[in-house]
């Protein structure tokens, strides 16, 4: 079974590290920004034509949604591993086979795990997170929808990740947004309604998305099987298990899906906090913006950041090049940081002026989301470093470390603080937010410190056949 795709691009192991994690992470993080636009659309205008609880029933459902998905979706971080590191030893007949099997693997999933459990546990989800009843009524058919129609989605998602693990982040750029093109256009027509269509508001928004993702993915599937890409399908592949590629997918991609898991029900649950305070809807409201939108400007480049560094570090180990690996990482590190400034001042300087886009004219939301925000400037800081340092450590294969790191820093930290206070005190919005500081600055300091360690280097992949080192 042999490669009919593009040739692998050998500088991300052989050309300066500075360009190799440069040429990965711009594409992704300007895919990263835009496709979060999307977000920002369907904020903007349920907060204009719903209101402020249209907002927190889209925030609560999206936490409650990333709980499942991101324990489907960390097949794709297996994946990612594999696909790095076969394609810095130059064997492209392996990517495409992980990437295939990682393809049938989350049909099945999606098939007989993510649609019947969202559909049958949604309405007990909204209620764990103290949602109000008005808030609740926005949020089920919302989230109901993600849980059901989101396929097309998690294999963009999917297919993006195989791609920038084997070097190409460009091609996944310009899918991304196309597909936020899409989903925009779809949401002004679906949310606020257009000559015959009605005004479905809120479930408008979750329309748009999967229609997006089932569009731009079918399209994606297309080209692999054409041998457009540097990752390739052939139409002779069988459709049955490969038990080798799929053990080492969930060997490190279990670690990530249990991290997902455990990061998002740490943010159910500060949301729960959130929720029992005397002003929850306006807190959740002003939650909803700051840290799921505004903040995501940090955490998108971040992300961006975090995913070129795994795949050039992956590759570079790949490759017999662990030195290349340590380095790629520090440099990712000083890119995230810079972003994370400029976006922060903005925070600090201009945050009526960005709360505004969201319509957030209610006094008290609009005081506790500028209050959010600052806390927010400092912490974009942290979180930069930490994902960095997070990509280098998956990409290499150890996958265990942020597992252990984020729950620490996502859970224990945060959630014990805000615990503790409500226990013996009153527990405010700031001291909420500043658990939020803290356990960003601790996945900081546990990340350095565990890839300092350079336990990565020793970890090796098998699919059968030939080891990868």
């Amino acid at each position: 079974m042999s490669s009919t795709g593009k040739a692998f691009d050998r500088s991300i192991v052989e050309g300066p590290i500075r360009g190799a994690v440069w040429k990965l992470a711009w594409p992704t993080m300007l895919q990263n920004i835009i496709g979060g636009l999307q977000g920002i659309v369907d904020h903007a205008m349920v907060g204009n034509y719903v209101g402020y609880v249209g907002n927190a029933a889209i925030g609560v459902s999206w936490q409650i949604f990333l709980v499942v998905i991101v324990f489907i979706s960390s097949l794709f971080t297996g994946m990612g591993v594999l696909v790095a590191r076969f394609t810095g030893a130059n064997e492209p007949d392996k990517v495409n086979r992980t990437v295939y099997q990682a393809f049938l693997t989350a049909v099945m999933l999606v098939a007989f795990v993510l649609a019947p459990i969202g559909w049958v546990f949604s309405p007990v989800l909204l209620e764990l997170v103290n949602a109000t009843a008005e808030v609740q009524a926005e949020a089920l058919p919302y989230l109901r929808t993600m849980f059901v129609f989101s396929f097309g989605m998690l294999l963009f998602f999917m297919f993006s990740g195989a791609l920038r693990s084997a070097g190409d982040a460009q091609t996944p750029m310009r899918l991304g947004i196309a597909m936020t093109l899409l989903n925009i256009g779809l949401n002004v027509i679906l949310i606020r309604g257009l000559g015959p269509i009605p005004a479905f508001g809120t479930l408008g928004a979750a329309m748009g998305t999967v229609i997006a993702g089932g569009v731009v993915s079918a399209y994606a599937l297309v080209s692999l099987f054409g041998g457009r890409w540097v990752v390739a399908f052939h139409r002779n592949m069988e459709w049955k298990p490969d038990w080798n590629i799929i053990r080492e997918l969930f060997r490190f991609g279990l670690p990530t899906g249990i991290q997902g898991v455990a990061m998002n029900i740490g943010g159910v649950l500060l949301l729960a906090f959130i929720g029992s305070l005397a002003t929850s809807a306006q807190a959740q409201a002003a939650y909803v913006v700051s840290y799921t939108q505004l903040f995501s400007f940090i955490t998108w480049t971040s992300v961006g950041i975090m995913g070129a560094t795994a795949a050039v570090a992956g590759q570079n180990l790949g490759a017999g090049k662990p030195d290349r690996t340590a380095k790629s990482v520090n440099v990712a590190a000083g890119f995230g940081l810079s972003l994370a400034a400029v976006i922060g001042l903005t925070f600090l300087l201009i945050p009526d002026h960005l709360l505004g886009i969201f319509g957030m004219n209610d006094p008290v939301v609009q005081g506790l989301a500028v209050e959010l925000l600052r806390y927010l400037a400092v912490s974009g800081l942290f979180i930069t470093v930490a994902l960095a340092y997070t990509g280098g450590l998956q990409g290499t294969g150890d996958t265990k470390s942020p597992m252990y790191i984020s729950i620490v820093s996502q859970m224990i930290i945060p959630l014990g603080m805000c615990w503790t206070i409500q226990t013996f005190s009153t527990l405010d919005p700031h001291e909420i937010w500043m658990a939020i500081v803290l356990g960003h600055f601790a996945r900081m300091l546990l990340s350095m410190v565990a890839f300092r360690r350079g336990h990565w280097s020793e970890i090796r992949v098998d699919i059968g056949g030939a080891e990868s080192a």
